[in-house]
């Protein structure tokens, strides 16, 4: 297993058509084979693999958009004065969405000049786009709104809910929006009618989650294990229960990391170690059984055979499951 000790915090971890890749703390893009790029002037904030499968598109507290591959970094966009706080891409339609501040941006990765901006009353604090790529999730207090990504003048669709919403995911079929909450819940809509379904229970924030199994089921943190959502009909959970799996009561579940449509789910754990399972399965394969800082990045291959992780004291590594 390939090992790494980074001299600053790692932001998040995910894997590119060359393998793992690390957004770092310090500003820069760490790759599988220890190539480095230095991209940001200060912190990555968010980071997601660019449309194109090759490399990091990466948001900053510089205000920059700035696309990462291995030996070259170009900035994509900008928003002055302005921290980038989320961002998403659709590898269907090319398209890359961020926020900063109130404004949630659309960019083309094929049309350098193709820009749209849309304007939220409250901070936007999570953005995802829906499976086709076509229309985008934003959240923030109060709900959620639904932008049509390349629609210029239009109204959006509003789901409200009361409360802080922190960030935002569309189910793999289209059919749900769910966000996490500041106090320790879900919250998700049924799109077709805006019916609101409660998702509660947790001893914790929720910091992540992930759809799997053929979207059959939505994996969460946030408890003492990894807690599993039915969303196999055209109900989603609503009036069901969920189920967990990895069960500890000795830490928590930082975060999960799943490649829908497959069924394997790893999950970080605030004691340092990371698990891998198949809900279906029996017990829990764990990858990095050693005890130490929390996991704070945690990312699976999009054909679920590899996972990568980094810990809060810069400490990270690959695993071939």
């Amino acid at each position: 297993m390939p090992t790494f000790t980074f001299d600053a915090q790692v932001t998040s971890a995910h894997f590119d058509s060359s393998g793992a890749v690390f957004a770092l703390g310090d500003g820069s893009v760490r790759f599988e084979d220890r190539t480095f790029d230095a991209v940001h002037d200060g912190a990555i904030l968010c980071a997601v693999v660019h449309p194109s499968g090759d490399g990091l598109v990466t948001g900053g507290d510089d205000g920059r958009v700035i696309w990462s591959r291995k030996g070259e970094a170009g900035v994509l966009a900008t928003a002055k004065g302005q921290w980038i706080d989320s961002i998403d891409a659709s590898a269907e339609t090319k398209l890359i969405a961020f926020s900063a501040g109130k404004t949630l941006s659309v960019i083309d990765a094929t049309d350098a000049g193709f820009r749209r901006d849309f304007q939220h009353e409250r901070t936007v604090s999570g953005v995802a786009f829906d499976p086709k790529g076509r229309r985008i999730a934003a959240s923030t207090y109060g709900g959620a709104w639904l932008w049509y990504a390349r629609i210029a003048e239009q109204k959006p669709t509003k789901l409200a809910w009361a409360g802080s919403h922190t960030g935002v995911a569309f189910s793999p079929d289209g059919a749900f929006v769910v966000t996490m909450m500041q106090d320790a819940q879900l919250h998700g809509w049924r799109l077709k009618d805006a019916k609101n379904m409660r998702m509660g229970g947790y001893p914790s924030k929720v910091r992540s989650v992930a759809f799997m199994a053929k979207g059959r089921l939505l994996a969460t943190s946030g408890a003492q294990g990894a807690v599993l959502w039915p969303f196999d009909s055209s109900n989603g959970p609503m009036g069901r229960e969920a189920s967990e799996i990895g069960f500890d009561d000795t830490t928590l579940v930082n975060l999960v990391a799943s490649a829908n449509p497959h069924s394997r789910l790893a999950a970080g754990l605030a004691d340092g170690r990371v698990w891998v399972a198949d809900p279906a399965g029996q017990g829990l394969n764990f990858i990095k059984a050693d005890k130490g800082a929390p996991i704070i990045a945690l990312a699976m291959s999009p054909d679920a055979t590899r996972v990568a992780w980094a810990d809060e004291d810069g400490q990270a590594g690959v695993a071939d499951l």
